[in-house]
Protein backbone atom coordinates (compact mmCIF):
# COMPACT_ATOMS: atom_id res chain seq x y z
CA UNK A 1 0.00 0.00 0.00
CA UNK A 2 1.13 3.53 -0.68
CA UNK A 3 -0.49 4.75 2.48
CA UNK A 4 -0.84 3.39 5.96
CA UNK A 5 -4.05 4.45 7.67
CA UNK A 6 -3.36 5.36 11.26
CA UNK A 7 -4.46 7.04 14.32
CA UNK A 8 -6.37 9.79 15.83
CA UNK A 9 -9.29 11.86 14.63
CA UNK A 10 -12.13 13.72 16.27
CA UNK A 11 -15.16 15.68 16.69
CA UNK A 12 -18.60 16.24 15.27
CA UNK A 13 -20.60 13.27 14.06
CA UNK A 14 -21.74 13.82 10.50
CA UNK A 15 -23.73 11.08 8.81
CA UNK A 16 -23.82 11.35 5.03
CA UNK A 17 -25.66 9.54 2.29
CA UNK A 18 -24.36 7.73 -0.73
CA UNK A 19 -25.58 10.63 -2.81
CA UNK A 20 -23.41 13.07 -0.88
CA UNK A 21 -20.38 10.91 -1.59
CA UNK A 22 -21.15 11.09 -5.28
CA UNK A 23 -20.79 14.87 -5.46
CA UNK A 24 -19.44 15.79 -8.91
CA UNK A 25 -15.71 16.42 -9.15
CA UNK A 26 -14.52 20.00 -9.26
CA UNK A 27 -11.18 20.80 -10.85
CA UNK A 28 -9.10 23.85 -9.89
CA UNK A 29 -8.62 24.66 -13.55
CA UNK A 30 -8.01 22.96 -16.90
CA UNK A 31 -5.28 20.35 -16.61
CA UNK A 32 -2.25 20.73 -18.86
CA UNK A 33 -1.80 18.00 -21.44
CA UNK A 34 0.76 16.23 -19.27
CA UNK A 35 -1.53 16.05 -16.24
CA UNK A 36 -4.92 15.15 -17.67
CA UNK A 37 -4.47 11.56 -16.54
CA UNK A 38 -3.70 12.78 -13.03
CA UNK A 39 -6.86 14.88 -12.95
CA UNK A 40 -8.87 11.92 -14.17
CA UNK A 41 -7.39 9.77 -11.39
CA UNK A 42 -8.35 12.37 -8.76
CA UNK A 43 -11.88 12.49 -10.19
CA UNK A 44 -12.08 8.69 -10.17
CA UNK A 45 -11.12 8.57 -6.48
CA UNK A 46 -14.01 10.92 -5.70
CA UNK A 47 -16.44 8.83 -7.72
CA UNK A 48 -15.30 5.81 -5.69
CA UNK A 49 -16.14 7.54 -2.40
CA UNK A 50 -13.30 9.88 -1.40
CA UNK A 51 -14.90 13.17 -0.25
CA UNK A 52 -12.24 15.33 -1.88
CA UNK A 53 -8.71 15.28 -3.25
CA UNK A 54 -5.99 17.89 -3.70
CA UNK A 55 -2.64 17.51 -5.43
CA UNK A 56 0.32 19.52 -6.63
CA UNK A 57 2.93 18.49 -9.17
CA UNK A 58 6.35 20.05 -9.70
CA UNK A 59 7.79 18.93 -13.03
CA UNK A 60 11.07 20.47 -14.23
CA UNK A 61 10.30 23.77 -12.55
CA UNK A 62 6.66 23.95 -13.62
CA UNK A 63 3.77 23.63 -11.19
CA UNK A 64 0.39 22.03 -11.75
CA UNK A 65 -2.40 21.90 -9.17
CA UNK A 66 -5.49 19.74 -9.28
CA UNK A 67 -8.48 19.25 -7.01
CA UNK A 68 -11.61 17.16 -7.09
CA UNK A 69 -14.64 16.68 -4.90
CA UNK A 70 -15.54 18.63 -1.80
CA UNK A 71 -13.76 19.92 1.25
CA UNK A 72 -16.96 20.14 3.27
CA UNK A 73 -19.73 17.57 2.95
CA UNK A 74 -22.25 19.83 4.67
CA UNK A 75 -21.74 22.93 2.52
CA UNK A 76 -20.34 21.23 -0.62
CA UNK A 77 -17.48 23.72 -0.68
CA UNK A 78 -14.90 22.42 -3.19
CA UNK A 79 -11.61 20.97 -2.08
CA UNK A 80 -8.88 23.65 -2.07
CA UNK A 81 -5.62 23.62 -4.02
CA UNK A 82 -3.81 25.26 -1.10
CA UNK A 83 -5.32 23.21 1.74
CA UNK A 84 -3.34 22.43 4.85
CA UNK A 85 -3.77 18.80 5.93
CA UNK A 86 -2.48 16.28 8.43
CA UNK A 87 0.31 14.33 6.74
CA UNK A 88 0.40 11.28 9.02
CA UNK A 89 3.45 9.09 8.54
CA UNK A 90 5.07 11.52 6.12
CA UNK A 91 6.29 12.91 9.47
CA UNK A 92 8.70 9.98 9.62
CA UNK A 93 10.87 11.34 6.81
CA UNK A 94 11.29 14.63 8.69
CA UNK A 95 12.26 12.81 11.90
CA UNK A 96 14.71 10.53 10.11
CA UNK A 97 16.30 13.53 8.36
CA UNK A 98 16.95 15.27 11.68
CA UNK A 99 18.41 12.12 13.24
CA UNK A 100 20.72 11.68 10.24
CA UNK A 101 21.78 15.33 10.48
CA UNK A 102 22.72 14.71 14.10
CA UNK A 103 24.78 11.72 13.02
CA UNK A 104 26.57 13.85 10.43
CA UNK A 105 27.38 16.36 13.18
CA UNK A 106 28.82 13.64 15.40
CA UNK A 107 26.12 13.96 18.05
CA UNK A 108 25.09 10.32 17.73
CA UNK A 109 25.65 7.20 15.65
CA UNK A 110 23.00 5.07 13.98
CA UNK A 111 24.60 2.04 15.60
CA UNK A 112 24.04 3.50 19.06
CA UNK A 113 21.57 1.46 21.06
CA UNK A 114 18.18 2.52 22.31
CA UNK A 115 19.30 1.56 25.80
CA UNK A 116 22.20 4.00 25.55
CA UNK A 117 19.91 6.93 24.76
CA UNK A 118 16.73 5.92 26.59
CA UNK A 119 17.78 3.58 29.40
CA UNK A 120 15.13 1.37 30.93
CA UNK A 121 12.32 2.39 28.58
CA UNK A 122 12.11 -0.56 26.18
CA UNK A 123 11.51 -3.63 28.31
CA UNK A 124 9.17 -6.59 28.15
CA UNK A 125 8.60 -9.94 26.52
CA UNK A 126 11.31 -10.51 23.92
CA UNK A 127 12.90 -7.05 24.19
CA UNK A 128 16.60 -6.33 24.65
CA UNK A 129 17.22 -2.59 24.17
CA UNK A 130 20.97 -3.23 24.28
CA UNK A 131 20.60 -4.88 20.86
CA UNK A 132 18.15 -2.42 19.26
CA UNK A 133 19.95 0.36 17.38
CA UNK A 134 18.78 3.69 16.07
CA UNK A 135 19.10 2.28 12.56
CA UNK A 136 16.69 -0.49 13.53
CA UNK A 137 14.18 2.17 14.57
CA UNK A 138 14.43 4.14 11.35
CA UNK A 139 14.09 1.18 8.97
CA UNK A 140 11.54 -0.76 11.07
CA UNK A 141 13.77 -3.76 11.76
CA UNK A 142 13.69 -3.34 15.56
CA UNK A 143 10.97 -5.91 16.22
CA UNK A 144 9.21 -3.45 18.55
CA UNK A 145 5.43 -3.87 18.41
CA UNK A 146 3.36 -1.04 16.96
CA UNK A 147 1.32 0.68 19.67
CA UNK A 148 -1.44 1.30 17.11
CA UNK A 149 -1.99 -2.45 16.95
CA UNK A 150 -2.36 -2.83 20.71
CA UNK A 151 -5.85 -4.27 21.30
CA UNK A 152 -6.88 -1.81 24.02
CA UNK A 153 -5.49 1.21 22.21
CA UNK A 154 -7.11 0.10 18.97
CA UNK A 155 -10.51 -0.32 20.60
CA UNK A 156 -10.37 3.16 22.12
CA UNK A 157 -8.92 5.09 19.20
CA UNK A 158 -9.63 3.22 15.98
CA UNK A 159 -13.39 2.80 16.50
CA UNK A 160 -16.22 5.22 17.24
CA UNK A 161 -15.00 5.18 20.86
CA UNK A 162 -12.45 7.65 19.56
CA UNK A 163 -15.10 10.37 19.80
CA UNK A 164 -14.80 10.09 23.59
CA UNK A 165 -10.99 10.23 23.48
CA UNK A 166 -10.22 12.80 20.79
CA UNK A 167 -8.86 15.33 23.29
CA UNK A 168 -6.66 12.88 25.21
CA UNK A 169 -3.01 13.86 25.64
CA UNK A 170 -0.26 11.24 25.47
CA UNK A 171 3.32 11.47 26.64
CA UNK A 172 5.69 9.68 24.23
CA UNK A 173 6.82 7.37 27.04
CA UNK A 174 3.22 6.23 27.38
CA UNK A 175 3.00 5.37 23.69
CA UNK A 176 6.18 3.32 23.97
CA UNK A 177 4.84 1.47 27.02
CA UNK A 178 1.64 0.66 25.10
CA UNK A 179 3.74 -0.79 22.29
CA UNK A 180 6.10 -2.90 24.38
CA UNK A 181 3.37 -4.41 26.53
CA UNK A 182 2.95 -6.56 23.43
CA UNK A 183 5.52 -9.25 22.68
CA UNK A 184 8.41 -8.33 20.39
CA UNK A 185 7.74 -9.26 16.77
CA UNK A 186 11.25 -10.66 16.21
CA UNK A 187 14.85 -10.18 17.31
CA UNK A 188 16.46 -6.86 16.29
CA UNK A 189 17.49 -7.04 12.65
CA UNK A 190 15.70 -10.36 12.24
CA UNK A 191 12.73 -9.15 10.22
CA UNK A 192 10.77 -6.14 9.06
CA UNK A 193 7.54 -4.78 10.52
CA UNK A 194 6.20 -1.24 10.25
CA UNK A 195 5.87 0.17 13.76
CA UNK A 196 4.95 3.68 14.84
CA UNK A 197 6.59 2.95 18.20
CA UNK A 198 9.95 3.10 16.40
CA UNK A 199 9.45 6.74 15.49
CA UNK A 200 8.11 7.78 18.89
CA UNK A 201 11.46 6.48 20.17
CA UNK A 202 13.44 8.17 17.39
CA UNK A 203 11.86 11.55 18.22
CA UNK A 204 12.67 11.00 21.89
CA UNK A 205 16.32 10.35 20.97
CA UNK A 206 16.38 13.66 19.08
CA UNK A 207 15.16 15.39 22.22
CA UNK A 208 17.70 13.59 24.42
CA UNK A 209 20.58 14.41 22.07
CA UNK A 210 19.71 18.08 21.57
CA UNK A 211 17.90 19.09 24.75
CA UNK A 212 15.13 20.56 22.58
CA UNK A 213 11.69 19.40 21.48
CA UNK A 214 11.88 17.34 18.31
CA UNK A 215 9.41 19.72 16.67
CA UNK A 216 11.73 22.64 17.40
CA UNK A 217 14.58 20.75 15.76
CA UNK A 218 12.46 20.08 12.66
CA UNK A 219 11.55 23.75 12.52
CA UNK A 220 15.15 24.92 12.98
CA UNK A 221 16.76 22.39 10.65
CA UNK A 222 14.16 21.91 7.90
CA UNK A 223 11.15 24.22 8.00
CA UNK A 224 13.01 27.51 8.35
CA UNK A 225 15.92 26.80 5.95
CA UNK A 226 13.54 25.64 3.22
CA UNK A 227 10.99 28.38 3.83
CA UNK A 228 8.14 25.95 4.42
CA UNK A 229 5.24 28.21 5.33
CA UNK A 230 2.50 25.63 5.85
CA UNK A 231 4.44 23.02 7.81
CA UNK A 232 4.29 22.60 11.58
CA UNK A 233 4.56 20.10 14.40
CA UNK A 234 1.39 20.92 16.35
CA UNK A 235 2.04 19.10 19.64
CA UNK A 236 -1.30 19.02 21.45
CA UNK A 237 -2.99 21.77 19.38
CA UNK A 238 -6.20 20.30 17.88
CA UNK A 239 -6.82 23.11 15.41
CA UNK A 240 -6.05 23.14 11.71
CA UNK A 241 -4.50 26.24 10.13
CA UNK A 242 -6.39 27.92 7.31
CA UNK A 243 -7.06 27.20 4.55
CA UNK A 244 -8.11 23.63 5.25
CA UNK A 245 -10.91 21.30 4.28
CA UNK A 246 -12.84 19.17 6.74
CA UNK A 247 -11.52 15.66 7.39
CA UNK A 248 -13.74 12.56 7.49
CA UNK A 249 -13.52 9.03 8.87
CA UNK A 250 -15.65 5.90 9.15
CA UNK A 251 -13.89 5.12 12.46
CA UNK A 252 -13.23 1.51 11.59
CA UNK A 253 -16.63 0.64 10.11
CA UNK A 254 -16.52 1.06 6.35
CA UNK A 255 -20.27 0.45 6.09
CA UNK A 256 -21.14 2.81 8.93
CA UNK A 257 -21.70 6.56 9.20
CA UNK A 258 -19.11 9.14 8.26
CA UNK A 259 -17.75 11.39 11.01
CA UNK A 260 -16.13 14.80 10.84
CA UNK A 261 -12.78 14.27 12.58
CA UNK A 262 -11.03 17.50 11.62
CA UNK A 263 -10.00 18.72 15.06
CA UNK A 264 -8.22 16.51 17.58
CA UNK A 265 -5.20 16.39 19.86
CA UNK A 266 -2.46 14.74 17.75
CA UNK A 267 -0.07 13.90 20.62
CA UNK A 268 -0.97 10.23 20.15
CA UNK A 269 1.08 10.31 16.95
CA UNK A 270 4.19 11.83 18.53
CA UNK A 271 7.16 11.47 16.18
CA UNK A 272 5.33 9.11 13.86
CA UNK A 273 2.46 11.02 12.29
CA UNK A 274 1.87 14.35 13.99
CA UNK A 275 2.71 16.97 11.39
CA UNK A 276 0.59 19.35 9.31
CA UNK A 277 1.66 20.67 5.90
CA UNK A 278 0.43 21.32 2.36
CA UNK A 279 1.29 19.93 -1.05
CA UNK A 280 3.63 22.77 -2.04
CA UNK A 281 5.72 22.41 1.12
CA UNK A 282 5.89 18.64 0.85
CA UNK A 283 7.12 18.79 -2.74
CA UNK A 284 9.74 21.34 -1.70
CA UNK A 285 10.93 19.18 1.21
CA UNK A 286 11.28 15.92 -0.70
CA UNK A 287 12.88 17.62 -3.68
CA UNK A 288 15.46 19.30 -1.43
CA UNK A 289 16.06 16.03 0.42
CA UNK A 290 16.81 13.85 -2.61
CA UNK A 291 18.96 16.61 -4.15
CA UNK A 292 21.25 16.58 -1.13
CA UNK A 293 20.27 19.97 0.29
CA UNK A 294 19.58 18.57 3.77
CA UNK A 295 22.01 15.67 4.23
CA UNK A 296 25.65 14.99 3.31
CA UNK A 297 26.23 12.21 0.74
CA UNK A 298 27.09 9.59 3.39
CA UNK A 299 23.85 10.11 5.29
CA UNK A 300 21.81 10.33 2.08
CA UNK A 301 23.25 6.98 1.06
CA UNK A 302 22.26 5.53 4.43
CA UNK A 303 18.73 6.90 4.07
CA UNK A 304 18.38 5.23 0.66
CA UNK A 305 19.75 1.89 1.85
CA UNK A 306 16.64 -0.25 2.04
CA UNK A 307 15.97 -2.98 4.58
CA UNK A 308 15.64 -6.63 3.55
CA UNK A 309 11.95 -7.45 3.50
CA UNK A 310 11.01 -3.80 3.95
CA UNK A 311 7.99 -3.69 1.71
CA UNK A 312 4.46 -2.34 1.92
CA UNK A 313 3.44 -3.62 -1.47
CA UNK A 314 4.84 -4.93 -4.76
CA UNK A 315 8.01 -3.28 -6.05
CA UNK A 316 8.57 -1.24 -2.90
CA UNK A 317 11.37 -1.10 -0.35
CA UNK A 318 11.90 0.87 2.87
CA UNK A 319 15.04 2.81 3.73
CA UNK A 320 15.49 5.13 6.72
CA UNK A 321 12.17 6.95 6.80
CA UNK A 322 12.15 7.01 2.99
CA UNK A 323 10.48 4.48 0.73
CA UNK A 324 11.25 3.47 -2.85
CA UNK A 325 8.63 2.34 -5.37
CA UNK A 326 9.02 1.04 -8.89
CA UNK A 327 5.86 1.97 -10.75
CA UNK A 328 4.23 -0.19 -13.42
CA UNK A 329 5.88 1.79 -16.22
CA UNK A 330 9.32 1.22 -14.68
CA UNK A 331 9.75 4.72 -13.20
CA UNK A 332 11.42 4.69 -9.79
CA UNK A 333 10.21 7.19 -7.20
CA UNK A 334 11.09 7.91 -3.58
CA UNK A 335 8.78 9.25 -0.89
CA UNK A 336 6.40 8.27 1.87
CA UNK A 337 2.69 7.79 2.45
CA UNK A 338 0.77 8.87 5.51
CA UNK A 339 -2.57 8.15 7.08
CA UNK A 340 -4.24 9.58 10.15
CA UNK A 341 -7.93 9.81 10.98
CA UNK A 342 -9.64 11.78 8.24
CA UNK A 343 -6.56 12.23 6.09
CA UNK A 344 -4.57 10.12 3.62
CA UNK A 345 -1.45 11.59 2.00
CA UNK A 346 1.31 10.61 -0.40
CA UNK A 347 4.48 12.36 -1.58
CA UNK A 348 6.69 10.97 -4.35
CA UNK A 349 9.65 12.32 -6.30
CA UNK A 350 12.01 11.02 -8.93
CA UNK A 351 15.56 10.28 -7.72
CA UNK A 352 16.89 13.58 -9.06
CA UNK A 353 14.00 15.61 -7.65
CA UNK A 354 12.96 16.91 -11.05
CA UNK A 355 9.41 15.56 -10.88
CA UNK A 356 7.40 15.37 -7.67
CA UNK A 357 3.80 14.76 -6.64
CA UNK A 358 2.08 15.50 -3.31
CA UNK A 359 -1.56 14.63 -2.77
CA UNK A 360 -4.17 14.26 -0.05
CA UNK A 361 -7.60 12.70 0.35
CA UNK A 362 -9.75 14.14 3.14
CA UNK A 363 -11.11 10.70 3.98
CA UNK A 364 -9.38 7.61 5.37
CA UNK A 365 -11.51 4.63 4.33
CA UNK A 366 -11.30 4.49 0.54
CA UNK A 367 -9.31 5.66 -2.47
CA UNK A 368 -6.27 4.23 -4.24
CA UNK A 369 -3.38 6.70 -4.31
CA UNK A 370 -1.37 4.27 -6.41
CA UNK A 371 -3.64 5.10 -9.36
CA UNK A 372 -2.90 8.81 -9.02
CA UNK A 373 0.84 8.12 -8.88
CA UNK A 374 0.67 5.86 -11.95
CA UNK A 375 -1.34 8.54 -13.76
CA UNK A 376 1.19 11.28 -13.03
CA UNK A 377 4.45 9.40 -13.54
CA UNK A 378 3.28 6.90 -16.18
CA UNK A 379 0.52 8.84 -17.94
CA UNK A 380 -2.08 6.16 -17.16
Amino acid sequence: MLKRTALLGAATVLAITTGALATPALASGPARDGHRATQRALDAAVREGVPGATAQVRDNGRTWKGTSGVGNLATHKPRGAHDHYRVGSVTKTFVSTVLLQLEAEGELDLDDTVEHWLPGLVTGDGYDAERITLRHLLNHTSGIADYLEDARFNEAYMTKNFLDHRNDTFAPEELVRIGVRNKARFDPGGGWDYSNTNYALAAMVIEKATGRAYGDEIEHRIIEPLGLRATKVPGTDPRMPRPASRAYSKLGDSAGPTYDVTEFNPSGSFGSGEMVSDSADLNRFYTALVRGELLPPEQMKEMRTTAPGGTQGPDSAYGLGLQRWKLECGTVVWGHGGGIHGSSSLVLTTPDGSHSLALNFNGDWTGDMTKVAEAEFCGK
